[in-house]
């Protein structure tokens, strides 16, 4: 990525310090011609492969309706007092939203380390915060463009309303970016592809599988009742869940201070990562 900033002082420096020749960040401070072009980076990114990075969510969404409705008789259940395939597809959509927003941020950064290009990502006047940002606004860009292009492959299947639109943006909003910082981390971290794969498939997969998605967990038995409302999937499925249908299991109120409480912590841990150049700088 081409070195770029929004200052002149600093667009002729020919400083070579990792992340540039910025190491904080203050208000006032932020090089935002470098922020958009890290940002529009990212998305171009997952832009160019469309039919990996949006239809095949869609596709393996379908396969999951199918599967309910005619394989186990979907169509004629109900599930917390509603249609089995109504109550099933907010889960589903806030599946593809987090399991794609998890993969943008932590595939960019693993990529970037095994290729040998995350000296662009170090090299420009970008500070800790921007580098975050930037990664992790991609992140949360193509979770949202997958969710809403799973929401409306679901359409000619699934009668869907939306009487809450603000609770459905606030809870797609507060957990595509938590996977995208988790995948920012988990980029951070690892060193090679199979440990980003591992973080996939026992840590993202298995969490959104137990969250309630194909399940009331009011019905579950203790102490699994517990377990899965310590589950932050749970909220970001039950918080989509009521902004479709009116009706959640948990607080949809303290889910929302929940998902924002572990937003910021997980924001706090990546910046201060970015800032120490773990695993980065060497």
């Amino acid at each position: 990525m081409a070195s770029v900033s929004g200052r002149p002082e600093e667009a002729g420096s020919h400083s070579t310090a990792p992340t540039g020749a910025k190491t904080f960040d203050t208000p006032g401070d932020y090089n935002l011609i470098g922020l958009w072009t890290l940002y529009q980076k990212e998305v171009r990114r997952f832009a160019k492969i469309p039919a990996q990075t949006v239809f095949a969510p869609i596709i393996t969404t379908l396969i999951f309706l199918v599967v309910f409705s005619l394989a186990l008789g979907g169509a004629g259940r109900t599930t917390a007092g509603m249609p089995f395939l109504e109550f099933v597809a907010p889960g589903l959509i806030m599946m593809a939203v987090v399991q794609n927003a998890f993969a943008n941020t932590s595939s960019s950064l693993i990529i970037a380390k095994v290729q040998g290009t995350i000296v662009d990502l170090l090299m420009p006047p970008l500070g800790p915060g921007e580098l975050v940002l930037g990664i992790v606004a991609g992140g949360v860009t193509r979770g949202i463009v997958v969710g809403v292009a799973v929401g409306l492959g679901m359409l000619p299947f699934v009668p869907m309303a939306l009487p809450h639109p603000l609770a459905a943006l606030a809870y797609l909003l507060l957990a595509a970016t938590l996977l995208a910082l988790l995948g920012t981390l988990g980029g951070l971290w690892a060193e090679k592809f199979d440990q980003t794969s591992m973080l996939t498939n026992f840590v993202v997969t298995p969490l959104s599988f137990l969250s309630g998605t194909f399940y009331a967990v009011d019905q579950l038995p203790e102490p699994f009742h517990l377990i899965a409302l310590a589950n932050p999937f749970f909220y970001m499925i039950d918080g989509l869940r009521f902004a479709f249908t009116g009706q959640a299991e948990g607080s949809i109120a303290f889910g929302f201070l929940f998902l924002l409480a572990l937003n910021i912590a997980c924001g706090w841990l990546a910046h201060r990562i970015v800032s120490s150049g773990y695993r980065l700088k060497s």
